[in-house]
């Protein structure tokens, strides 16, 4: 059943490192979809590095689709798109290591209070991860085609949405820290 049917909570949960180039693929993905107008119960959310501060955004969850760099060992701009289960079964093809947390280990954390929410990760094979926010020329040629699996992992018809699929790409900008004063 499509979820836009069931209004079960979606969230498109793009991770990575920005500051090291295809490393922050799902954020730059998170970054464009954020400018689609998607149902209400489909949340985007730029997760970046954050590790256990998205254990609360998993817990709220039907639907969980997580957008990443995935070492899978393809060719560089390969697309993955499996369910979490799939995980367990082949652990060699989602290695996050650069992460404080892994994505995965957080999910199977929320075990603890909930049933996890069913999990699909759509990732990219990584060409280059060096100092850089720009993506490498050959994993940006593919962010169209992530943002479509994104969608469809969502219950969603890309079609709909052709026009922001087909646009200039927006960059994501630099989380600015402002320190906390007493």
């Amino acid at each position: 059943m499509d979820q836009t049917e069931t209004r079960d909570k979606t969230i498109i949960l793009g991770v990575g490192n920005l500051l090291l180039r295809d490393e922050g693929v799902g954020v730059h993905v998170a970054t464009n979809l954020l400018r689609f107008s998607l149902p209400d119960n489909i949340e985007v959310v730029e997760g970046g590095t954050d590790g256990f501060k998205l254990f609360h955004i998993i817990l709220e969850a039907d639907r969980l689709i997580v957008v990443d760099c995935v070492k899978g060992g393809g060719e560089p701009a390969s697309i993955y798109r499996f369910d979490i289960e799939e995980y367990e079964h082949f652990p060699d093809i989602y290695k996050t290591s650069i992460h404080q947390v892994s994505i995965d280990e957080v999910i199977t954390l929320s075990a603890a209070f909930r049933t996890p929410p069913r999990t699909t990760i759509v990732g990219v094979e990584p060409a280059e991860i060096n100092m850089s926010m720009e993506l490498s020329p050959t994993v940006r040629e593919k962010l169209p085609r992530v943002m479509e699996l994104t969608l469809e992992a969502a219950g969603l018809d890309p079609e709909d949405y052709r026009d922001k699929l087909t646009a200039p790409l927006v960059q994501p900008e630099p989380v600015h820290f402002q320190p906390e004063h007493p």
